[in-house]
């Protein structure tokens, strides 16, 4: 594949200053096989002036290009730029090509769904993957009404930005195919147009005069059937808190959700046909936070109705007004409009730390970077991280607990009225909330926005007679209003926590004023996580947290407080083994399956296979199984479904066995196909499966979701020819599809069989720069995400990826990614060496 130049901010500024866009007639043919598609573009536009200027297209084969009825030679096409010499005035151009689908899930994917041999199209061309699709002038600050005809077999659903609609046209096939047009859309950027298309199971129902749908694969009907009313009840209450609070009405025809086949993203914001990955479309159990993060995604991609598609960024340096926005309030709305009240908690404990990990290495950015920092597309690719989605929504949290919900509705309402359909930035956002208020929002914009790194925050607690004094001291430069929690131990009890009283402070303080009663037991500063920083507790209240932590009564403060813990032993404060010991103490006592998957997770995957040395792993993975049989006695179903989990991972080859000979963990839940496939994966590991027995399961399990579990059980097997086999798929194999890498990549690596793996550690960097180099940006990112040798925590590993980035020039995608998980293997060696000299962990009271 060859590398296509990436569109600079300067010349999209060129770019938008000559053309104005008006509309696109796009008909695609999806008919011609399963490697090719055909797409004819029609483009009406105004040259403001006399220039030169170009449109983006990738075809398989360009056949014809005519511009103003004069055509252009197809051999002028360089890279993906066919290059137009205008005159002033209207024109309307025509492009004729071959498309080629895709198997990494850019442009137009195709998947042929091996539980029945079904085929499924559908677009992703953020960022500038339209051009895969159909000839554009691709950028988002030139926004065009869309016009989508479609030719489909006739078997086929189509489904569009619009209300689509099968046409009652003659089919010059004969009745293999049909036509299907798609109604117009109000002015859109082009990397959000959106079809889909197949032989799709849909549940449909209307909602506030619009229809409304669900669809997925065929295979996955009676799965979509049994959570649509889940589904469907959160979006119907979504839809109605946004109409509430957004004075702007909802600006499209009709509101899909497709859950589609081996898609990258979590979910992406199309207008009036949002697409999910589809395992979204539970065929397992999953826990009740699970669903709850599912219903976040729903109510995320609903607020991109506005924020992102009704108002677009002008340029990729304001992605947060993307990102930050729907990620904000798609948990504000979900904890204010459905059952999920606690979802403020998951984000604490588990999609904070995202931003907070992105935020301390040496790649971070600012929340809203200079634009002279996103020079070109390929820069803006990479700021899709824990910062423009997790800490831009911590911002935006701490921008309404100073501004005030009202002031802050407001400024979004103005946002809305004064650029609908159009583009803004940051300065345009900044105006409309000034304009709301009296408060300095300029100034909170710069201190928050522009600047990077997390500030910390100190508690020091000084006791006098009656009284005593909380000073917050603050390592960084951003002013921040937080909440303290004060907690008093119960009388008689010693062990129960209770709340004396919760007061808003701010940071950098005044003198503070002493405050009346004894020196409490625990003062927990930002304890309803209004704020991003890191948090460095007094010494006695650290001892109290250690004791007790499971005793503080709120969840969300108990997040905060396990936040802390995980920050402190990133940073070398705790030792690693006195984290599993605090996981151990208090979470068989805890409450909230949010803060028990987010604590399990982080223990299993990154305390016990990272943080701590080579020869304590087996200890701590003991430890973590002791904690999952011990919390398996949890009446919570969702609870112990977790700690299933954790066991399945954690456990020994003969338990492993006898359970998958019962179909069931003792005490835990029977094993559906998920659980089947957890199990034989660590079983896969120790090498006590084998290539037959990974056969018989996905004799079991044909589905896409069985051959993703047997291809990582494969690559895990602790056999020379397992992995040579396992290394030319993902390094070798251009067909590969981007699921079936990432199960391979996830399977490769495993600390149990470090000396086997010694000699790929070396082959895996030039590997990878060659695999980016010809397979474009999605499987350059996961090639640094999945495949990267992370188990190797070793000096040598960190000076060969350092040589990499040095001399062997990596694709922006892969170098990003690569510096990253540098970073923090970099941060895991320097845990192990303070190894038990952090903060010991009293015993849990």
């Amino acid at each position: 594949m060859a590398l296509m130049p990436a569109l600079t901010r300067t010349e999209a500024e060129t770019r938008v200053r000559l053309l104005d866009v008006h509309h696109y007639a796009v008909d695609l043919d999806l008919t011609r096989g399963d490697e090719l598609f055909g797409s004819t573009t029609e483009i009406t536009f105004t040259a403001r002036e006399a220039a030169e200027t170009f449109v983006e297209l990738k075809p398989a084969a360009l056949h014809r290009a005519v511009l103003d009825g004069r055509e252009l030679d197809p051999g002028t096409l360089h890279g993906n730029r066919l290059p137009l010499a205008l005159t002033a005035g209207e024109h309307r151009l025509r492009i004729e090509a071959d498309m080629r689908y895709s198997r990494t899930g850019e442009g137009m994917h195709r998947f042929t769904d091996p539980a029945d041999g079904e085929a499924y199209v559908y677009t992703q061309l953020f960022m500038e993957d339209v051009q895969r699709v159909a000839a554009a002038f691709d950028q988002p600050d030139l926004k065009a009404v869309f016009e989508v005809a479609v030719t489909a077999p006739s078997a086929w659903t189509v489904l569009g930005n619009g209300v689509a609609a099968r046409t009652e046209e003659a089919d010059p096939a004969g009745g293999e195919a049909a036509r299907w047009r798609i109604a117009p859309t109000p002015p859109i950027s082009t990397y959000l147009l959106a079809v889909a298309a197949g032989p799709w199971h849909s549940v449909r129902t209307e909602h506030a005069g619009l229809p409304f749908g669900l669809h997925c694969r065929a295979s996955l009907a009676p799965h979509l059937d049994a959570d649509a009313d889940e589904l469907l009840d959160t979006t119907r209450r979504c839809f109605d808190r946004y109409a509430e609070i957004f004075d702007e009405p909802y600006p499209f025809d009709s509101y899909d959700q497709a859950f589609v086949p081996e898609f990258n993203a979590g979910a992406m914001e199309n207008p009036g046909l949002v697409t999910f990955r589809d395992e979204f479309v539970f065929r397992s159990a999953v826990t009740a936070t699970e669903r709850q993060t599912r219903a976040m995604v729903v109510a995320h991609e609903m607020a991109h109705m506005w924020f992102g598609d009704l108002v677009t960024l002008r340029w990729w340096d304001d992605i947060w007004l993307n990102e930050s926005f729907a990620e904000y309030m798609g948990y504000q709305v979900l904890s204010e409009a459905t059952g999920f009240t606690g979802a403020w908690t998951e984000f604490a404990v588990t999609r904070k730390g995202w931003g907070y990990d992105a935020d301390q290495r040496p790649s971070t950015h600012p929340v809203a970077p200079d634009p002279e920092a996103v020079p070109d597309t390929a820069s803006a690719l990479l700021n899709f991280d824990g910062i423009s989605y997790a800490k831009g929504a911590s911002a935006l949290r701490q921008l309404v607990a100073w501004l005030g919900e009202k002031d802050f509705l407001a400024g979004i309402n103005d946002h809305f009225a004064r650029h609908r359909f159009g583009n803004a930035t940051l300065a345009d956002f900044v105006d409309s909330l000034a304009r709301a208020t009296d408060r300095d929002v300029h100034a909170w914009a710069g201190q928050w926005l522009r600047t990077t790194g997390v500030d910390t925050l100190t508690a020091v607690v000084d006791a006098h007679p009656d009284a005593w004094t909380l000073t917050l001291r603050r390592d960084g430069s951003r002013p921040h209003r937080v909440s303290v929690g004060v907690y008093d131990r119960e009388p008689g009890d010693g062990r129960t926590l209770v709340l004396r009283e919760r007061y808003e402070t701010d940071v950098p303080q005044a003198e503070p004023s002493p405050r009346p009663g004894a020196r409490p037991a625990l003062v927990v500063p930002n304890d309803l996580d209004l704020t991003y920083a890191k948090l460095r507790l007094d010494e006695a209240s650290l001892e109290a947290v250690l004791r007790g932590l499971s005793a503080i009564p709120d969840g969300l403060t108990r997040a905060v407080v396990w936040n802390t813990l995980r920050d402190m032993l990133r940073d070398g404060d705790l030792a690693p083994a006195d984290y599993l010991a605090t996981a151990a103490a208090h979470l068989p006592q805890e409450r909230d399956l949010a803060v028990v998957q987010g604590v399990l997770g982080f223990a299993r995957l990154h305390v016990a296979d990272h943080y701590l040395p080579a020869e304590r792993r087996p200890a701590a993975l003991a430890a973590l199984a002791a904690l999952a049989r011990e919390l398996l006695r949890a009446p919570d179903p969702g609870l112990r479904l977790a700690a299933a989990r954790t066991l399945l991972s954690t456990a020994g080859p003969d338990d492993l066995r006898a359970w998958l000979a019962d179909g069931a963990v003792p005490g835990g839940p029977d094993l559906d196909p998920d659980l089947r496939w957890r199990l034989l994966l660590r079983l896969a590991v120790l090498g006590a499966a084998g290539p037959a027995d990974i056969d018989a399961e996905l004799a079991r399990d044909p589905s896409a979701t069985g051959q993703e579990g047997a291809a990582r059980c494969r690559a895990a097997l602790p056999d020379p020819a397992a992995k040579e086999a396992a290394w030319a798929a993902l390094f070798e194999d251009d067909a590969l599809s981007n699921y079936l890498f990432n199960a391979t990549a996830q399977g490769f690596w495993q600390p149990e069989q470090h000396d086997l793996l010694r000699g790929f550690v070396p082959r895996y960097y030039p590997a990878a720069v060659s695999l980016a180099a010809r397979r474009g940006a999605a499987l350059a990112a996961a090639a640094a995400r999945h495949a990267f040798p992370a188990h190797a925590v070793e000096p040598e590993t960190l000076r060969l990826g350092e040589e990499c980035l040095r001399t062997a020039d990596p694709v922006p995608a892969l170098r990003r990614g690569l510096a990253d998980q540098l970073d923090d293997l970099a941060r895991a060696l320097r845990v192990r060496r303070a190894g038990s000299d952090g903060a010991p962990a009293p015993a849990a009271d």
